[in-house]
């Protein structure tokens, strides 16, 4: 008698469970919305995301447009990485410049030169005159306790804000996208996703970065027990003296509040290495605007903010 043997079902990974995850919400949105678009800085959470939209889609093009809003104090490596991938995969790229708003007198500059809080009335801009419905954000609940409250699809009202109350339950991966006229959705498809997932992910998918993401040598100065980048921004101030250091960054955003990490990473595994024996998170270690006080997010959330 003949016995015949089974290879084992090989299981799905955390990554691959992640990954499929993310692919349904996007599709979800693709189904419930009209108009929705990605948030996208050529950081490399929504790198990820615009990766996980490709996949969903394709080899359909993705149906969602990219915006960007540009504080004007961005870093340049990574505004060209945004131009560069938005033209590679023939994406419609929207940019809002917080400079415009500035020159318009709808906004003023900060005392401290930061344009990070100057953010939000630029986005809900955007998203009124381009009557975007749903609005996906790379936002991850580990990143920050106001994150960690978020669900997967985050109700916003006609101005934009968010209450924490009127949260949704999202039961067996069910998504409710009601929403009255004048009011929107967040979409986070990276919700359940950790920076450690990023990177690994980004490893597997051999996804392109841009180069401030591992070790390079920079010209920075102290402030708040973080290294920033010299800028017209206001940095350095008196005092502040700029040397040149090994670094690279965990996080991008505007110039005046993303600090950098001592740091010899110049491959993915050194940086999946590094991340991996971390105790803080990106945001906790490397973004003073979320050190402005201990609801800062929160508070710029309830306003409008991601």
């Amino acid at each position: 008698m003949t016995t015949v043997t089974h290879a084992p079902a090989l299981r799905p990974t955390h990554l691959d469970v992640l990954e499929s995850e993310a692919v349904h919400i996007f599709r979800e949105v693709a189904g419930e919305f009209e108009h929705p678009v990605i948030l996208f800085s050529g950081g490399k959470d929504s790198i990820v995301m615009l990766h996980l939209a490709l996949k969903a889609f394709w080899p359909a093009p993705v149906p969602f447009a990219l915006l960007h809003v540009d504080t004007g104090h961005n870093f340049p490596e990574v505004l060209a990485y945004r131009d560069r991938v938005a033209k590679a995969h023939d994406v419609t790229l929207h940019v809002a410049h917080v400079q415009d708003f500035i020159e318009s007198g709808r906004l003023s500059e900060r005392p401290d030169g930061t344009r990070n809080p100057l953010q939000t009335v630029p986005l809900l801009d955007a998203i009124e005159r381009n009557r975007f419905d749903a609005v996906f954000g790379g936002g991850r609940r580990d990143e920050e306790k106001a994150r960690a409250k978020e669900r997967v699809f985050s109700l916003r009202d006609e101005f934009g804000g968010w209450n924490p109350r009127r949260q949704r339950p999202e039961l067996w991966n069910l998504y409710n996208g009601r929403h009255a006229p004048g009011e929107h959705v967040r979409v986070f498809p990276l919700s359940n996703w950790t920076e450690l997932d990023v990177w690994q992910y980004i490893a597997r998918e051999e996804i392109e970065l841009p180069e401030i993401y591992f070790a390079h040598e920079r010209e920075v100065f102290s402030r708040n027990g973080m290294w920033l980048t010299a800028g017209e921004w206001g940095g350095p101030k008196e005092g502040e003296t700029t040397e040149t250091r090994l670094i690279r960054y965990r996080t991008v955003g505007d110039m005046s509040c993303t600090g950098a990490v001592d740091s010899d990473a110049t491959t993915l595994d050194a940086v999946i290495a590094e991340i991996a024996v971390s105790r803080l998170t990106e945001r906790g270690a490397t973004r003073a605007d979320d050190k402005m006080s201990e609801a800062a997010m929160e508070d710029r959330k309830r306003e409008g903010y991601f």
